[in-house]
């Protein structure tokens, strides 16, 4: 018998000091196809053209969705990343297109929606592609001339767009896509796991508003949603489209083998905050493990959060290949959002024809752009959800090859927890989407927009959500409506559509201007402002860094100098919070945990400064900044004083609380499609509102995500895993693997490592298991 060619995996643990970085090993069995025959309604000519691309028969779960769609159900298709989805909702929107063939009257139209126009851009590429004349298929975005504009209104039947101008540009001017709204047979949602949280919320009412405008046209269109797996899809689906949604989900195309490792990276001679032992970073390792895999010949993605991380990724890897095989060097590169269109199609080319055999990407690689067949994927660091990590994981497996996946983690408590954790990745189900279309904070202008499209009636009303006649009163006492006979009129000049900002969270955004040229950099949101462009901060565009000369809140403008600091920054900020109401409670003995509305108030009151390589503290500097009070969603959970009695005389409550506080901050996301940074906390050993120790994790958006929400749903499950994470931790007295925070306002002082660990088995003693 010939020698068995060795799997990556193996190539990579060729180093026996690697071994030890593994924590866990899964294989994922191969899985057959399994196809059924094409819809008996399918246009013959479409059916023609995909045999002529090589697709002879779809799979069940592409028919199965076609089937609901053509039927008028509306359809949630969630399977994994290259299973065809786009398929499933290409055949019923060709056959509407082409019912016209005959009769002109009868020719439907489709609108497509999708959250970059990267993606739908690539969708434009397959259809036109197939070369079905009937099919008049176009984008509609920012880039789209003004006179190609008005093609696009009369002509075109396929509209490709995103929410963000369905919003601004068709909605407000209906009357003018009149004659595409009133043939409007389906509505096509790509990538609908992304729309979550607050963004997920202003979708949701957008779509609302799209629906009820078609129904003025005597349209009744039918959804069909594509997302990667998600738990509890049609849930989901039907939260985001406010309709009835059925799903299909059980994902009938064929996958060759894979291997999935978990990497853990070792721990660095060097000492950061409060002596606390620093790992390797996830960059720096995913750099080696892709220079082995270049070297091997095995053709490897690498996701990485940030564009600067990627381009660090795809650096460290060309100089590991420069000292071993310089000829390979130039098989690397790195691509991020930002780059040029046309640079984007020559990295595809060059990744499809394997002239690039390693790539460092962001998560612009993750939607749906067409590339998948790779040999390995390496995801450095968390993604955010366990939706992100298979959709990634899944670009690796050509046609019935074997594939390796290796989640390389951070020095951050979940990447730790999970690493340690297998069974939280490998045996639960995906996240549920969390979104909350009913936040007063998203509903309100939505309810102006609708408005001025067309007057609110009495019979909007249920469509909108069971907040809608609570806030229609105080919309009217502030001016922004007026009520008449008819129903709620908008009033004003200026466009409606301005007051919600559908990617942000209120207010006008602050402007990132470069000092000597006056060139616009970029934007940032108005809530995050205090804490990344302040006086002072070191921020980052492109890969460049700057350093922030002004902030003018007065005239949303941060003026920012070039330079290249050795150090980072981060805000440090007083928080205060108050109970305004509390919505649900339950006793854990004598814990109570809670939810409910809070008052935020946050001061950044200061900046500290520290070497970029080693975490070391260089000084901190005073800012004078006006203090932020934001109204959210909060869980929280309170230990009574003869739960406190039982402890350590010698325990630092304080610490001890605010140590619990930054584990579960790091923990939620596992439970709720969150990232840390959208959500805050606070903790006490005597809280004014309660009298109690209270620990409180909020969402850090005006109203409220749902991501608390879904933690006091999960409490029992989030606060064990919490509990585990500290426990599990190899550390002394805590490090950024467990208890301290990269976002903490008080430089992560005091924290009490030990004191966590009492706080939390106290307060699960009786929670369910």
């Amino acid at each position: 018998m010939g020698a068995q060619r060795s799997s990556p995996l193996d190539r990579l643990l060729a180093d026996p000091s690697r071994r030890e970085r593994i924590t866990h090993v899964e294989s994922v069995p191969a899985r057959q196809g399994r196809r059924t025959g094409w819809p008996a309604w399918a246009p013959p000519l479409l059916v023609e053209r995909l045999a002529a691309a090589g697709i002879e028969a779809p799979w069940e779960h592409q028919a199965a969705a076609a089937e609901h769609a053509h039927a008028g159900r509306s359809v949630i298709i969630a399977t994994g990343t290259a299973s065809g989805k786009s398929l499933a909702y290409l055949l019923p929107c060709v056959e509407a297109i082409y019912a016209g063939e005959e009769n002109p009257r009868h020719e439907g139209t489709v609108l497509y929606l999708s959250p970059t126009k990267a993606l739908a851009a690539d969708q434009l590429r397959a259809l036109r592609s197939l070369h079905l004349t009937r099919v008049r298929a176009a984008t509609y975005d920012g880039d789209t001339p003004q006179d190609e504009r008005t093609w696009v209104r009369q002509h075109a039947n396929y509209v490709l767009t995103n929410p963000d101008m369905l919003h601004r540009s068709i909605l407000p001017a209906h009357a003018r896509w009149s004659s595409f709204l009133r043939r409007l047979r389906y509505v096509i949602i790509d990538e609908a796991h992304g729309y979550r949280g607050v963004f997920g919320s202003h979708v949701a009412q957008v779509l609302r508003r799209l629906r009820r405008l078609c129904k003025r046209y005597h349209a009744s269109p039918t959804f069909v949603l594509a997302s990667a797996t998600t738990s509890s899809p049609a849930s989901a689906a039907s939260r985001l489209t406010g309709l009835d949604v059925v799903a299909v989900d059980d994902d009938a195309s064929p996958r060759g083998p894979a291997t999935f490792a978990l990497w853990e990276p070792p721990l660095t001679e060097l000492r950061g905050e409060r002596g606390a032992p620093v790992r390797r970073t996830a960059t720096a390792e995913a750099g080696d493990l892709l220079a082995d895999l270049v070297v091997e010949g095995v053709q490897t993605l690498a996701f990485v959060r940030s564009r600067r991380g990627a381009e660090s990724v795809a650096l460290s890897a060309k100089r590991a290949l420069h000292e071993v095989a310089p000829a390979l060097a130039e098989q690397v590169a790195a691509y991020r959002a930002g780059y040029l269109p046309e640079e984007r199609r020559a990295l595809e080319a060059a990744l499809r024809s394997r002239s690039i055999v390693g790539l460092a990407s962001t998560n612009a690689l993750e939607l749906g752009v067409d590339v998948s067949g790779l040999d390995a994927v390496l995801v450095c660091g968390w993604p955010g959800t366990r939706a992100s990590l298979w959709q990634q994981a899944g670009r690796a497996g050509r046609s019935g090859q074997a594939a390796l996946a290796v989640l390389v983690a951070r020095d951050d408590p979940l990447d730790t927890f999970l690493v340690h954790h297998p069974e939280a990745i490998f045996g639960t189900p995906v996240e549920a989407t969390v979104l909350d279309p009913d936040n007063p904070y998203v509903l309100e202008p939505h309810l102006c927009a609708a408005a001025s499209e067309m007057p609110l009636t009495e019979d909007d009303l249920p469509l909108f959500g069971p907040a809608t006649a609570d806030l229609l009163p105080d919309l009217v006492r502030r001016g922004l409506l007026r009520r008449r006979p008819a129903g709620w009129y908008w009033t004003r000049r200026d466009r409606a559509a301005d007051l919600a900002d559908i990617r942000g969270a209120g207010g006008a955004p602050i402007q990132v201007v470069e000092l000597s040229t006056g060139r616009l950099l970029g934007t940032v949101d108005e809530a995050s402002a205090h804490t990344t462009v302040h006086e002072g901060a070191v921020y980052i565009h492109q890969g460049e860094s700057y350093i922030v000369h002004t902030l003018d809140l007065d005239d949303s403008v941060a003026l920012v100098e070039s330079a290249d600091p050795d150090y980072s920054t981060t805000a440090r900020d007083v928080t205060d919070i108050r109970i305004v109401e509390r919505l649900r409670s339950i006793a854990w003995g004598d814990a109570t945990l809670c939810f409910g509305t809070v008052d935020v108030t946050r001061q950044v009151v200061a900046y500290q400064m520290r070497r970029l390589q080693t975490g070391e503290m260089l000084g901190e500097k005073p800012l004078d900044l006006p203090p932020r009070t934001l109204r959210t969603r909060a869980v929280w959970w309170t230990l009574s004083e003869s739960q406190i009695s039982t402890l350590d005389d010698d325990l630092d409550l304080a610490g001890a609380a605010h140590a619990a506080e930054h584990a579960s901050i790091g923990l939620l996301p596992l439970f709720a499609t969150c990232d840390r940074w959208d959500i805050g906390g606070v903790s006490t050993a005597v809280h004014p509102d309660t009298g109690l120790l209270t620990v409180f994790v909020y969402d850090g958006h005006e109203g409220g995500a749902g991501f608390a929400e879904r933690g006091y749903a999960d409490a029992s499950a989030w606060l064990h895993a919490t509990r585990d994470a500290i426990a599990s931790c190899e550390c002394e007295s805590g490090c950024p693997s467990c208890i301290q925070s990269p976002k903490c306002g008080n430089g992560n002082d005091p924290l009490d490592k030990r004191g966590a660990l009492s706080l939390l088995a106290v307060l699960l003693a009786e929670a369910p298991k």
